[in-house]
């Protein structure tokens, strides 16, 4: 079986460790027949994709934060794969202070780094990746995002406001970019255990919370996240674009 996404190339950005959602994302794409380029921002998490078994060639360095960077690997990416037929921007950070207790402790240095890094680099990866004709025809951009998007989540904060943000992004992205035949979504992920996670005040809370309103009482999985991913990749999913596709075990019903 050759699988929904055999001969096709993306590009992942985001993996951190085992537990990061990219890293589902990324194992799933291969298990439905896809190739893998992941970037990394910098020395240290480099080493962490080595140690996942990654190849040097496998891997290209890009700091989001940095037009330069980003611009320096999509080139790399595209002289040593061609085209590539979408991506998985999986990339968010706000400062440690930022994600507990009042909104009211937000700094204004502290928020926009959230929204450079968690939203505004969707928006820079994409015109970077337009701009270099790196897309090939029917691409699919696929992203992560919470519901503290949408809902005031204990200490989530500034990086729910930076969620927000981003799931605007997508439906501005999936009008211009659907011009030249480029769908962009987005992944609300329930409540999991990652390195992400492990950064909001009280996460312990957050994840037995979560779990608690899961329709079958059981938090989901990289599995199930990484399977949503592969098929909107897919040019099973050429129909949709602009949309949140909720993958959180129906917490979001609650």
């Amino acid at each position: 079986m050759a699988g929904i996404l055999a001969g096709k190339k993306f590009l992942v950005m985001g993996v951190a460790n085992k537990r990061s959602i990219a890293w589902g994302c990324a194992e799933q794409i291969k298990a439905q027949g896809g190739e893998v380029v992941y970037s990394y921002q910098n020395d240290r998490l480099e080493k962490s994709l080595l140690k996942l078994g990654l190849a040097e060639e496998e891997m290209v360095e890009c700091d989001v934060a940095s037009d330069e960077s980003i611009d320096a690997a999509f080139d790399q990416v595209k002289e040593k794969f061609g085209q590539i037929d979408g991506l998985v921007h999986a990339v968010a950070f706000a400062p440690k202070n930022e994600l507990e207790g009042s909104i009211l402790n937000s700094s204004r240095e502290g928020y926009l780094t959230a929204q450079n890094i968690s939203s505004y680099s969707l928006i820079a990866v994409a015109k970077a990746a337009q701009e270099k004709e790196l897309l090939a025809p029917k691409a699919s951009i696929v992203t992560l995002t919470f519901i503290g998007s949408e809902r005031a989540i204990s200490n989530y904060n500034t990086m729910g406001i930076a969620k927000a943000a981003l799931e605007s992004s997508v439906r501005y992205l999936a009008r211009d970019l659907g011009k030249t035949g480029s769908r962009v979504n987005a992944i609300s992920a329930g409540a999991m255990k990652t390195l992400a996670v492990t950064g909001i005040g009280g996460h312990k809370d957050l994840l037995e919370q979560s779990r608690s309103l899961t329709v079958d009482g059981v938090n989901v999985s990289l599995e199930e996240l990484g399977n949503c991913c592969a098929f909107l990749l897919s040019d099973l999913s050429t129909g949709l674009t602009g949309d949140i596709i909720y993958v959180d075990k129906g917490v979001h019903l609650s």
